[in-house]
């Protein structure tokens, strides 16, 4: 199947100018024909044989570039979603300006926790989906939406996916549910997901960045347990075995992300890989289509259990 792109901009409510603007990027299964207007404008138009498709927002780590996540995209529009990643410069921790998912601290006190979303970008940029022209002008099934998330962008869409009645599944890698002791909030803090769709949990054996950033927490560091695990423990509810955490075996806290920008972000701190990063990110975009093609496609569960199968998983648990 052809992929190909187009760029879209909405604002941010709330964010000052000029730190208002998210700028995505939307990867579609297209169609060429051959025309004279492709070769004019390189835009192609989208396949509309199995349209309406069904929506894939990808959220970033803080200061991770949406190009980081192309090749996910692009995986999944090859299997038939239609896949956007976005940039949104805007406000972080400590007056510091830089790429954010948006963490709104006010959302994940202990007074305000659980009654809105602790992310503003999320809903601009579905909402934005629905404006949006070119060639995937209503192809979009916008009440079908997954939310995958990364670091911090996994983080948000796990505080956050339940007030967003389009989303009927969330992936996240490398993150948790741990809140920082600065929030107000008792050391070894597991807030509960605030996710009502199925949830499916990722991390590698080997990474550095939650183990680098883990004294947030207020624990004692020789008893604290791994805050992934725990997220899937405390945070999520029992689904009937449809909430999935999965290990990737010697991978670290990027693995989701190729090329690794070395210039920006965190990947000072993570671990060597110990196992091949493209193998990772193989098994990892089929582990996570498999389970975006049950929740969104009402696909069987044959297809994910055979992903699971693959020998670079070190570990599969269900609730």
């Amino acid at each position: 199947m052809s992929v190909r792109s187009v760029w879209w901009a909405t604002t941010i409510p709330g964010a000052d100018k000029p730190f208002d603007t998210a700028h995505l990027r939307v990867f579609y299964p297209s169609k060429p024909t051959g025309s004279d207007a492709e070769r004019l404008s390189g835009v192609f138009p989208a396949d509309p044989a199995h349209a309406p498709y069904p929506v894939v927002l990808i959220v970033s780590g803080v200061n991770v570039g949406q190009e980081a996540y192309r090749w996910l995209a692009v995986e999944l529009a090859s299997r038939g979603y239609v896949a956007v990643t976005y940039d949104w410069v805007g406000e972080l921790f400590g007056g510091l300006k830089g790429i954010t998912p948006g963490v709104e601290l006010a959302a994940a006190k202990p007074d305000t926790y659980g009654t809105r979303a602790t992310t503003p970008s999320v809903p601009a940029v579905i909402d934005a989906l629905r404006t949006i022209t070119g060639p995937v002008e209503g192809l979009l099934d916008l009440d079908n939406v997954a939310l995958i998330g990364h670091s911090a962008g996994g983080t948000v869409i796990l505080q956050s996916a339940r007030f967003f009645p389009e989303v009927r599944a969330v992936a996240a890698y490398g993150t948790h549910t741990m809140v920082a002791t600065m929030l107000g909030w008792p050391a070894g803090t597991v807030l509960p997901a605030q996710v009502d769709c199925p949830v499916l949990l990722m991390n590698g054996e080997n990474d550095g960045v939650i183990n680098g950033s883990a004294d947030r927490y207020g624990e004692d560091a020789a008893t604290r347990r791994d805050p992934i695990s725990r997220t899937f423990d405390e945070a999520l509810p029992s689904a009937d075995g449809a909430n999935v955490q999965v290990t990737f075996a010697g991978a670290n806290h990027f693995a989701i992300v190729h090329p690794v920008d070395d210039t920006a972000a965190r990947a000072f701190l993570d671990s060597e890989a110990t196992t091949d990063p493209a193998a990772t990110r193989a098994a990892l975009v089929d582990v996570t289509a498999a389970f975006l093609d049950v929740h969104l496609r009402g696909a069987s569960g044959d297809a994910l259990d055979k992903a699971l199968q693959n020998p670079d998983i070190a570990g599969i648990r269900r609730r």
